[in-house]
């Protein structure tokens, strides 16, 4: 994601989480929630509850929904992982790439 991308979201809609995350793809993808619960084999209330930060994801949950939903792979994991940090109360920033 570009700096000036990076930008816009975080003023609009704060940082940048794996629920915002799912929010802005699938929505763009013009996937319900309960569609994409149906492709994930999770439930509607599951993607409900990532969306609003009720939930955090494991890395293996974040790679099947950007798999299932054709999301960039990398940003699901990112998010996720920065999720787990921010929660924890730890000040660090993610990065990932391929192995």
């Amino acid at each position: 994601m570009s700096t000036k991308a990076r930008a816009f979201f975080q003023r609009e809609m704060g940082p940048m989480t794996f629920g915002a995350f799912l929010t802005a793809v699938r929505a763009n993808m013009n996937l319900s929630q309960a569609e994409l619960a149906r492709r994930v084999k999770v439930s509607r209330s599951m993607i409900c509850d990532i969306e609003k930060g009720r939930v955090l994801v494991s890395p293996a949950l974040a790679m099947k929904i950007a798999k299932v939903g054709s999301f960039p792979q990398d940003l699901a994991i990112k998010f996720c992982l920065q999720d787990q940090l921010q929660r924890a109360k730890i000040k660090m920033t993610v990065d990932v790439k391929a192995a």
